[in-house]
């Protein structure tokens, strides 16, 4: 079996588990926030339990839309304050955590072999650390407070083997949008993507991070990686739990695949998604198109390593007057963080706007939006029509050393080219 059959079977009670299999398995932890999370507390409510199954095994963040920016948001975030001091459940209200998926493997609740959900898409984030997590909706959200369980299908796996060395201000981001202008935004639709390889091994935790996140932007339901030393180092001191053996965590010698992909990164340069699809990639030399607003930080790309590939950028340098310049650590630890080492100075000296731990414009949240006929470039994970506010905005997707060099020329451009003149 591969990785993610062996943690579906023991999630679930089996020795063994085959690919179209359903299996009715055993939840360690879900996570829901202030959009989908209300939603969940009500649909619960409708069936009719009144206590949860575990309330040590759900996590509630506020994220979304922090601080409440409108009567309507203040009334959600009510809602889940409430539910989560009736149920006992632990809650990162506003100023305690950031976002979700930065959050959960900080504060140790991402275990290698956990079955996690989430009510977000973008769960899948903590396949970085060996564990199987996938996306769910709100009302699937509700049945797993009341039971603790899940359906699931086996799913097939797709194994992309990475080697090489990348090269200067080329990074795990521009990776998964090269990998995804290649296989599309369908192309791996309900399947596992496992990455191997030396590049991977030697990948620290935030590019994993990066990597699984947006696997599924090619249509995944988990994005994984075996756990190893890196893995543990990053947990260390973390969780009260004990970590399990990593070595059952490896994927068998034999397990079979519906189709492997094999990736070089040595002459892999800076890549852009360009509108509005995340498969529309291109290098970021052959763009040249205005911006009006860059923004750095999101679940994809708001870690410490992220704000330091931003900083050696921007550092002695200012943003384009035209460019609003928008930076969001992706956490109160991260920002502190950040603080210590300088960055946010750096940040404001440079003519940008740092602002607090949310997702901020990402999801169209309430700062940051973008006006018709403007264009952001952003180091989120999405850019979709009417992503970021007007529907006839523009967002291109890139990495850090991409936006922070985009910011200073007001042009899309690339960080190697930036750096050369």
């Amino acid at each position: 079996m591969n990785i993610t059959e062996k943690i579906l079977a023991h999630a679930s009670g089996k020795t063994t588990v085959h690919t179209g299999d359903i299996i009715d398995a055993n939840v360690d932890m879900i996570m829901v926030h202030d959009l989908t999370g209300p939603l969940a507390v009500e649909a619960f409510k409708r069936i009719g339990t009144p206590n949860v199954w575990n309330n040590k095994k759900i996590t509630i963040i506020l994220d979304h839309q922090i601080p409440a920016e409108s009567v309507k948001a203040a009334e959600l975030h009510k809602t889940l304050r409430q539910f989560a001091k009736q149920q006992r459940i632990r809650l990162y209200d506003v100023g305690r955590g950031g976002i979700c998926h930065q959050v959960m493997p900080e504060k140790g609740h991402v275990l290698p072999g956990a079955l996690i959900v989430g009510a977000d898409s973008h769960t899948c984030t903590y396949g970085a650390f060996g564990a199987f997590a996938t996306g769910i909706g709100s009302t699937e959200a509700a049945a797993v407070f009341a039971t603790g369980k899940i359906w699931l299908k086996v799913p097939e796996a797709i194994k992309i083997n990475v080697e090489g060395k990348f090269q200067n201000h080329v990074t795990p981001k521009d990776l998964i949008l090269a990998l995804i202008g290649k296989l599309g935004v369908d192309g791996a639709i309900y399947k596992t993507v496992e990455f191997t390889g030396e590049t991977i091994r030697n990948m620290s935790m935030a590019g994993r991070m990066t990597l699984c996140n947006m696997t599924v932007e090619m249509g995944a339901k988990n994005g994984i990686i075996a756990p190893d030393t890196t893995t543990r180092d990053f947990l260390k001191g973390r969780t009260a739990q004990p970590l399990p053996p990593f070595d059952p965590l490896q994927s068998d010698i034999d397990a079979s695949y519906a189709k492997t992909v094999e990736f070089n990164v040595t002459n892999l340069t800076p890549q852009v998604a360009c509108p509005s699809s995340v498969d529309n990639v291109r290098p970021a030399s052959e763009i040249n198109a205005p911006i009006d607003q860059a923004f750095i930080g999101s679940c994809t790309n708001g870690r410490i390593e992220d704000l330091r590939q931003a900083a050696q950028i921007l550092k002695g340098k200012q943003v384009k007057n035209s460019v609003r310049t928008l930076v969001i650590p992706a956490s109160q630890e991260v920002y502190t963080q950040a603080l210590r080492e300088g960055l946010i100075e750096i940040f404001t000296a440079a003519g940008a706007i740092v602002c607090g731990s949310a997702c901020g414009p990402c999801l169209g949240g309430h700062i940051g939006l973008l006006a018709s006929g403007e264009t952001c470039i952003s180091t989120s994970n999405r850019n979709f029509i009417g992503r970021m506010g007007s529907t006839e905005a523009n967002v291109y997707l890139a990495s850090p050393a991409t936006v922070a060099a985009s910011a200073v020329t007001g042009r899309i451009t690339d960080p190697q080219k930036l750096e050369a003149t």
